[in-house]
């Protein structure tokens, strides 16, 4: 079965990036070890240098942009801080290389407010007709723009809630989805519910760089069916980002 992450990161040497210890890791070369032990062919990265700061957004989406064409295993998502305008010709003229996802946005971690700067954002992916991954913020408030901007699809990232399914199945014209990444993978009931309630087609398979074959293991010990880990595990990426085996 192949397994595809859909939400990583990891450091690039820049100032911003997220400290690190002997129990958390979250160096490339480490994190690739863990691809390896856990059966995980590639994976969506943002460094963490764009997420953690706002002063090294442009310069990160260029680097990762750059290791994303040398090494099948690294897929990218562009990171976006709505307040710099410099990132959004970036990201238009990006957008559509086949080792770009979408846009990453980050609001509590970039300090702004999702509902001022949700318009600005959304429309700018529905003329761009593509995926948006964000950490839950408002997220009852996000079927609004998703209902408002159908050509974007919006993941909610780090599935943790009942909200996030209600908003799954709220969204009219399907475009919210979410992913397991995260710590709250470990709630004995979180995968289930969100399968039983708003189907396994709307769910990516992510780590955020915890435990790779924790992660794994979450799925594939879930109690879902074979067909759900699989869209889970690789099919919705394969369906949604064209992705020919």
């Amino acid at each position: 079965m192949k397994i595809f992450d859909i939400h990583t990161h990891c450091n690039c040497g820049l100032k911003n990036d997220c400290p690190e210890n002997v129990l958390h890791r979250r160096n490339f070369e480490f994190l690739m070890s863990e691809y390896a032990s856990a059966g995980i062919s590639a994976g969506g990265f943002s460094y963490y240098s764009a997420l953690l700061g706002t002063d090294e957004v442009y310069l990160s989406n260029e680097l990762l942009f750059g290791q994303a064409q040398k090494d099948d295993r690294v897929y990218q998502w562009l990171v976006l801080d709505p307040r710099q305008e410099a990132l959004f010709p970036q990201i238009e003229g990006k957008i559509h290389n086949g080792k770009v996802l979408g846009i990453k946005i980050q609001s509590k971690s970039h300090g702004y407010d999702i509902l001022e700067y949700a318009d600005r954002i959304f429309s700018f992916a529905n003329e761009l007709g593509c995926f948006v991954l964000m950490h839950p913020d408002k997220t009852p408030a996000m079927v609004q723009y998703a209902d408002k901007y159908p050509k974007m699809k919006l993941i909610i990232a780090h599935l943790c809630s009942t909200e996030q399914v209600e908003a799954i199945k709220s969204a009219k014209h399907g475009n919210i989805f979410t992913d397991t990444s995260g710590m709250d993978s470990r709630l004995n009931n979180v995968i289930e519910y969100a399968v039983e309630q708003a189907g396994s087609e709307k769910i990516f398979f992510g780590t955020d760089t915890y435990s790779c074959g924790f992660q794994r293991g979450r799925i594939e010990y879930a109690r879902i069916s074979d067909r759900d880990k699989e869209n889970i595990f690789y099919g919705n990426f394969r369906r949604h980002f064209g992705i020919k085996d």
